[in-house]
């Protein structure tokens, strides 16, 4: 059974129990597979308690004062006040909290007891076995996008038709090509990248061949996800200071003359950025490429979830590395903690550097003591943490800077959270200047005024 079906059946919206499913903190493959049929536990939990999440949607729903939230869950106005100042920066000018904050998920966060909604889904999966780590917001705002391709009653019935392109964007490192993958998974269809070499005119055994040829083909075949990287320099507006590629223009023109009849063939193409703020307004227009989904770094939680995964994937439980990373609890997630919490605004691929140079230097000190007690202590975990941090350049986090204007243009209301604490990280790096010493006589013709006033 879908998601949109049993939200029908039960009248729960979707949006609901998809917003439950993050206050919550559930995990996403105990609820849901990625094409969005539901899990056996989350149909049983949702029948048997539909009284709740319909006392939820409607709280949901609702616009609340910070007393009418802390009166509905019978918390301390202070603590319930903290909460949200940490979770989330939504707050009307009259002093009504949107309707996006749930009374429940900030009673779950403050400690409230929620037994009957964990009793139904068993321990965790492991971090090896999961699909992804966190990122249930930009899930959840993916599949909404994808709607039109997993439920074609929303062309039939509200006209709203297919995304022909998408444009993932972000900042180098985040995530991009996992996330077509995914979106490739969802809609059930088939991950195809244009390699550069199908750009301009090429040959391949012999026979001369170019891009038009290239798009022809792949739209005779059947459902088709066209992965497009380095899309926003590709794409780029035409201006006079702008050296754009030939073969660059063309591949513009070529899939400008195209898209129309993407739909049609089944193929959605997604285009890979840094940025969307130089690609040409033509691109961007309506029924073409007018779906941008933000890629985020990872946040601190997910950046521990991330490291631990990496550091135990396709470990097995004999493994020499295993049985250090035990004997230390780092097969736990707390103990990730502290380290992640310095990585602000990391890439998941500095996360990766941080875990290879971090099992290298385990390793390294395994063969000297040949000892499986070694302690990964913090000289370990900073000699890692600097390994890693090379690629946190001016240039990266100025990326960072340009994703951040891109976002809050283009999907603000749908993250603002997340906006608001890459914003944070972001200025820890900011370089306070010192005031210039004032030199020459100005000092002592300062001194002097000084005296003459005193």
């Amino acid at each position: 059974m879908k998601l949109i079906e049993l939200a029908e059946e039960l009248h729960v919206s979707a949006e609901a129990i998809k917003q439950f499913i993050q206050d919550f903190d559930l995990e996403l493959g105990v609820c849901i597979s990625p094409n969005f049929e539901i899990k056996e536990d989350f149909e049983k939990f949702a029948r048997e308690n539909i009284d709740f999440l319909k006392k939820y949607e409607k709280d949901l729903d609702q616009n609340k004062t910070l007393e009418q939230i802390a009166e509905t869950i019978h918390q301390p106005k202070d603590k319930v006040e903290k909460t949200i100042k940490e979770s989330t920066p939504n707050i009307f000018d009259n002093g009504f909290f949107k309707s996006s904050i749930s009374s429940y998920g900030i009673d779950n966060k403050l400690g409230g007891n929620y037994q009957f909604v964990y009793n139904y889904f068993g321990h965790k999966t492991s971090l090896q076995h999961r699909d992804f780590i966190g990122y249930r917001d930009l899930f959840f705002y993916i599949s909404s996008v994808l709607e039109p391709f997993l439920n074609p009653q929303q062309i039939k019935d509200w006209g709203i038709n297919k995304p022909a392109g998408m444009i993932l964007y972000g900042p180098p490192g985040s995530g991009k090509i996992f996330w077509a993958n995914k979106i490739a998974e969802i809609i059930n269809y088939q991950f195809k990248e244009v390699k550069k070499h199908y750009l301009g005119t090429s040959f391949v055994d012999g026979i001369e061949t170019n891009f038009n040829d290239f798009l022809l083909e792949v739209m005779k075949q059947n459902k088709v996800l066209l992965f497009l990287d380095d899309f926003d320099e590709i794409m780029m507006q035409r201006k006079a200071e702008n050296d754009i590629a030939s073969c660059n223009l063309e591949t513009q023109e070529l899939i400008l003359h195209h898209i129309g009849k993407f739909e049609k063939e089944e193929l959605l193409m997604i285009g890979s950025a840094n940025t969307v703020s130089e690609i040409d307004e033509e691109i961007l227009a309506p029924g073409r490429f007018d779906v941008m989904i933000p890629i985020f770094p990872p946040n601190a939680s997910e950046r521990s979830e991330i490291i631990l995964y990496a550091m135990t994937k396709g470990l097995e439980q004999d493994s020499l590395l295993y049985k250090i990373l035990k004997n230390n609890k780092a097969d736990k997630i707390p103990f990730w903690q502290d380290i992640s919490s310095k990585m602000k605004v990391f890439s998941n691929t500095m996360l990766i550097d941080f875990t290879q140079s971090l099992k290298k230097r385990i390793k390294n000190l395994y063969q000297r003591s040949k000892n499986e007690n070694l302690k990964i202590g913090q000289n370990l975990l900073d000699g890692a943490f600097r390994d890693a941090g090379g690629k946190l350049t001016e240039e990266y986090l100025e990326q960072i800077a340009r994703f951040l204007a891109d976002v809050v243009i283009n999907n603000f209301d749908d993250f603002q959270y997340r906006i608001q604490s890459l914003k944070v990280e972001l200025e820890t790096y900011r370089v306070v200047e010192e005031p210039q010493r004032i030199i020459g006589f100005q000092h002592n013709e300062e001194d002097e005024k000084g005296k003459d006033k005193g």
